[in-house]
C-alpha cells in the first residue's frame, strides 16, 4: 500500500465507530420522547410524506412487514396514528399522524434535527473529500 493511501479495512472500522457514535447521540436526543427508534422513524416519515399505506411505511424505516405491523398497533395503541381502510383497496390500510402525534413529533424531530446539525457541522467539507478513495482525495487536494 503506497505511503498516504488509507487501509480500507481502517476507514470502514472509522466509519463504522462514527455512525455508531452518532447513532447513540441520536437515540439519547430520542429519548425524551419515550418512542423507541422504530417509533419515531415511522412518525417521522409520516411527519415528511403524510399518510402512507403500511407496506410502504416498513422499507422507508427499514422494518420487515411482521415488524412494521407491530409498530404501526402500537402507536395506534398510543393515538399517535390512525389507520384506516383505502377508499381505493379494501386490502391496504392508510396510516396517518393524528393531532397528538403530529404534536409529539414536530417538536421532537426539530430538536432531533437540530442536534444532527450541530454534530455534523463539525465536518468540514474538506473531510468529507479526504474520507473518500485516495484517487478522489489527490484530486481535491
Amino acid at each position: 500500500m503506497a505511503q498516504g493511501t488509507p487501509d480500507t479495512s481502517h476507514v470502514w472500522l472509522v466509519m463504522l465507530k462514527a455512525m455508531r457514535a452518532l447513532t447513540r447521540y441520536a437515540a439519547a436526543g430520542i429519548e425524551c420522547t419515550r418512542l423507541g427508534d422504530s417509533d419515531f422513524r415511522v412518525l417521522e416519515v409520516l411527519l415528511h410524506k403524510g399518510p402512507l399505506p403500511v407496506n410502504t411505511i416498513g422499507p422507508i424505516v427499514d422494518l420487515t412487514p411482521g415488524s412494521i405491523s407491530v409498530a404501526v398497533d402500537r402507536l395506534v395503541a398510543k393515538v399517535l396514528v390512525s389507520r384506516v381502510e383505502s377508499a381505493e383497496d379494501r386490502r391496504v390500510r392508510i396510516v396517518a399522524l393524528t393531532p397528538r402525534g403530529k404534536d409529539l413529533i414536530v417538536p421532537a424531530f426539530r430538536k432531533h434535527a437540530g442536534q444532527m446539525k450541530k454534530v455534523l457541522s463539525e465536518l468540514t467539507r474538506r473531510s468529507f473529500v479526504l474520507s473518500k478513495w485516495p484517487e478522489e482525495s489527490r484530486q481535491a487536494r
